[in-house]
């Protein structure tokens, strides 16, 4: 996203820019129909002296063959166009930086979600705000195209009885926060039954088992009717910003080891799950991005004081 002070910039660039082509474009109208291009003029006694913007020097001329109410109305004109050309370029940029803070939303202060989506974590590490990467368990993303994600289902089989295991003990990624906000844009499954936010997206407890964490069971009849074990987490999925939707438990998390799991319909879940840790004591999570240091503002000198005689 182009840096706030890019676009101000840029907006008092175009100011001048317009600034000093309606300084150049002034026409001294005449009554003849004719008139004379300057940048600037007076009226001296029954003389008009004004700054040719062609030939660039100072020229003078009757004032009784100035149409002054022409004049005046041509300025006008020009000026509401002026006006009008500024103003779209205003309502242009501003367009542009509502799209992208859509896409880019600031999320605590300093802390902006990537525009090339992804799933993330909010988390606060010593009282410091920390956006975290929450990558896919089961399979690599290249990080460049984060909303490509991989999918798998349950294929329906009789009387099936399937679980997803995740290898280790604990995530990668571990929340300080017992209430960590969640944020996802992702490309949605086209062809899979489409379902509203707040049931496309979920977040459920992992159980633990030596060296590694199951997402609970999957049963599966011959129809392809899913009856799911995993325990659920009470969330809440709602749109945030442009492509993205937040994900936030509705009560603390107890420590422990938790994913966030896509239903693709009533009936298919995602193989592919996004897991975190909640471990208020954990180390800080090294792949964390943190807010951009605040330079602080030199108001003085270093320098002692030192009286300057006046010289006449």
């Amino acid at each position: 996203m182009r840096p706030r002070i890019y676009i101000l910039l840029l907006l008092a660039l175009l100011v001048g820019s317009h600034a000093a082509q309606a300084q150049a474009s002034k026409r001294l109208i005449l009554k003849d129909g004719s008139y004379q291009s300057a940048t600037k003029w007076e009226v001296k006694g029954d003389r008009v002296r004004y700054y040719s913007s062609e030939r660039a020097e100072w020229e003078e001329m009757p004032e009784t063959l100035v149409d002054w109410k022409a004049t005046d109305a041509w300025e006008k004109e020009h000026a509401a166009s002026e006006n009008q050309a500024l103003e779209k370029v205003l309502k242009e940029n501003k367009a542009d930086e509502d799209a992208e803070g859509a896409a880019n939303p600031q999320v605590a202060p300093g802390v902006r979600l990537p525009d090339g989506g992804g799933v993330y974590m909010l988390d606060v590490f010593k009282t410091q705000p920390q956006l975290v990467e929450i990558v896919q368990n089961g399979g690599e993303i290249n990080k460049q195209t984060s909303k490509n994600i991989l999918r798998a289902t349950i294929n329906p089989i009789a009387s099936a009885k399937q679980s997803i295991e995740l290898k280790g003990a604990h995530a990668r990624v571990q929340s300080h926060e017992t209430a960590p906000e969640i944020y996802v844009d992702i490309d949605m499954d086209t062809q899979a039954q489409p379902l509203d936010v707040a049931d496309h997206f979920r977040i459920v407890r992992l159980q633990q088992k030596k060296d590694m964490r199951v997402l609970g069971n999957l049963k599966i009849s011959m129809i392809g009717k899913v009856s799911q074990e995993e325990s659920f987490v009470k969330s809440r999925a709602e749109k945030f910003s442009g492509d993205w939707i937040k994900i936030t438990p509705l009560e603390p998390l107890t420590p422990g080891e938790y994913a966030v799991v896509e239903m693709l319909s009533p009936k298919e879940v995602n193989l592919y799950v996004w897991d975190f840790g909640v471990n208020p004591s954990a180390p800080e999570n090294p792949t964390a991005w943190k807010p951009d240091p605040v330079k602080p503002n030199p108001t003085g000198t270093n320098e002692s004081p030192v009286l300057v005689p006046h010289r006449p």
